[in-house]
């Protein structure tokens, strides 16, 4: 199978917040999706509600192939409201393993309070020591060891595109991955 063939998860940033109408259309041709969603508290007039939006703007992550999206890309029409993220260092569309994408899909789907996103990670960040959940509703899981807000987290990051989630983990739950 070559490479184009190959259904893996591409990372697409969508213009105008058309992001969840595209995930029904891509959902609807049988893809898998994702966005990652938080809750929002609104206030208006004086009535508060809370919605569920797209935590991060603009950003889809689909799991088929690349030729598919490439034209479906094409059929949008105008490239420059849907299109791949790509990697700066090789100038090929981003592409997400699949191990990594399930920790974050998991990570992301943690009560609204337990998960932080992250938009501008710094080198710091992207030092810290590489961990596996070894215990408690993330098992399995693989990030980064941070410390924000004055407490642990562990750190679930798609390199090469502005944005993370982040969770609460016990230190004790938590296994050193060896290099």
């Amino acid at each position: 199978m070559q490479k184009a063939d190959k259904e893996q998860w591409f990372v697409l940033r969508i213009s105008y917040g058309r992001e969840t109408a595209i995930k029904a259309i891509l959902e609807g041709e049988g893809h898998r999706t994702f966005i990652p969603m938080k809750y929002v508290r609104t206030e208006k007039n004086g009535k508060v509600s809370h919605e569920w939006v797209p935590a991060v703007g603009n950003l889809l992550f689909v799991n088929a192939t690349h030729r598919y999206l490439y034209d479906f890309i094409l059929g949008e029409g105008d490239r420059r409201r849907t299109h791949f993220m790509w990697n700066r260092s090789d100038h090929k569309p981003i592409v997400v393993p699949d191990k990594q994408m399930e920790d974050f899909i998991r990570v992301c789907s943690a009560s609204n309070e337990e998960v932080l996103y992250l938009s501008d990670l710094s080198a710091k960040l992207r030092n810290g020591a590489k961990v596996r959940v070894i215990n408690g509703p993330f098992l399995g899981v693989e990030g980064t060891v941070v410390r924000i807000k004055k407490s642990r987290r562990i750190m679930v990051e798609i390199p090469g595109i502005i944005a993370a989630a982040s969770a609460y983990i016990p230190m004790e739950d938590l296994e050193l991955i060896e290099n």
